[in-house]
């Protein structure tokens, strides 16, 4: 047997890794969290909120999905400032992936990179962004398509478009999904220097996942929140409601887990504990960095009636928490040192993909050593537990 014991572990984590990697062949060319085998609503008929002040770049509303809630929810479109002069937002986009429907992060980068076709208004038509430049350090926008108080604002122009996509579908590819392919220039931007999410726009979705009734199954597709002045501010002067769903919305009735597709191993800036499985949260498909892990599950303290053995199982279970701790963050460093000399590089997407599917390989097994250690711990403890519960002989 103890020959055989090595021999048998390898096998089981050769196997456990060619799971992982057919999982992840799936996302090896997009940025996503999830996929789900349904697409979202349309995007809805609303009007942009005036902007606040100088400097302000708008980031247009769309569909998210909640894999707790199994269903999209609308995140308003925003005004914000760019993390760096000469920057532009390129919105996220849903698309059809061959078995399930990805979403690709936006990001921000000098150059508007391809977002799907997707035509999100002001400004955002389905190719490039024609709602404002950026200018000597200044920003000026295009009044024809974006709401601007000109008594505040006196960078502006007005240049009139012509819109050519009247549609409202807010995904890619598959059954009546816009059919577009990105340009060579906007495959280069996502290529070129770009940053992901900036704070204020993390704290916007987690806000607007909070929030029912931007649920797609309790608004049909017209959100009541459609757009705000400011990131997070939901309520409140200057809040925007949908006028309209931008079509009829639905959604399958088993729209489910089976209705789900399988996680998918994407690049992911902000990837999420809630995107865990029902039964497997310990072990969520989509993570890729030890700080997105959820927490370690921490167990009660033991009780056998004997106060020093007590004790000395829960000094094991803390020393043990600690050096999982440690050994994430670890982890966590030493990741974020190789994002940092790929992003001063400029690698090649394609080597950027291969760094993050390695990075969830390395999470995934990191979890499944740290899930290990706890049941053996357990395991050692329990015997003990089991004799100091039973009464002593002859009583």
């Amino acid at each position: 047997m103890r020959i055989n014991f090595p021999i048998r572990s390898l096998t089981l984590r050769a196997l456990s890794l060619a799971l992982v990697m057919l999982a992840m062949s799936v996302a090896s060319q997009a940025q996503f969290r999830v996929a789900i085998t349904f697409g979202p609503p349309a995007i809805p008929i609303y009007e942009q909120p005036i902007c606040p002040g100088e400097g302000y770049l708008w980031t247009p509303g769309y569909w998210y999905w909640d894999d707790g809630g199994e269903d999209y929810y609308w995140v308003p479109g925003t005004w914000l400032l760019a993390p760096e002069v000469g920057f532009l937002w390129t919105p996220g986009w849903w698309g059809w992936g061959g078995e399930a429907f990805l979403f690709h992060e936006g990001f921000w980068g000098p150059e508007v990179g391809f977002y799907g076709g997707i035509n999100y208004g002001f400004g955002y038509f389905g190719e490039g962004y024609l709602g404002g430049r950026w200018d000597n350090g200044q920003f000026f926008y295009n009044r024809s398509v974006t709401n601007v108080n000109v008594t505040n604002i006196h960078n502006v122009y007005n240049t009139t478009v012509n819109i050519h996509n009247e549609n409202r579908v807010s995904y890619n590819g598959g059954n009546g999904g816009i059919n577009a392919r990105p340009s060579p220039r906007e495959e280069a931007a996502v290529r070129g220097r770009h940053l992901a999410p900036v704070a204020a726009q993390t704290q916007h979705v987690q806000a607007a996942r909070s929030n029912r009734e931007l649920r797609a199954s309790v608004n049909q597709g017209r959100p009541p929140i459609a757009a705000t002045p400011r990131p997070g501010e939901l309520n409140g002067r200057g809040v925007v409601k949908a006028r309209e769903a931008g079509a009829p919305y639905h959604p399958p009735a088993n729209r489910g887990a089976g209705q789900r597709g399988s996680q998918s191993a994407g690049r992911s800036e902000n990837s999420r504990p809630e995107n865990n499985r029902p039964g497997n949260s310990s072990r969520p498909g989509n993570i890729v960095h030890p700080k997105d892990l959820p927490s370690a599950e921490r167990r009660p303290a033991a009780n056998t009636g004997n106060a020093k053995q007590d004790q000395k199982y829960q000094k094991q279970q803390e020393k043990l928490y600690t050096q999982q701790d440690r050994e994430r963050q670890k982890l966590q460093q030493k990741q974020d040192q190789e994002h940092q000399r790929y992003t001063q590089r400029k690698a090649p997407e394609a080597r950027t993909q291969q760094l993050e599917q390695r990075h969830q390989q390395q999470t995934q097994q990191l979890q499944q050593k740290h899930e290990t250690q706890q049941q053996h711990l357990q395991q050692r403890q329990q015997p003990a537990r089991q004799s100091a519960s039973k009464p002593p002989k002859g009583k």
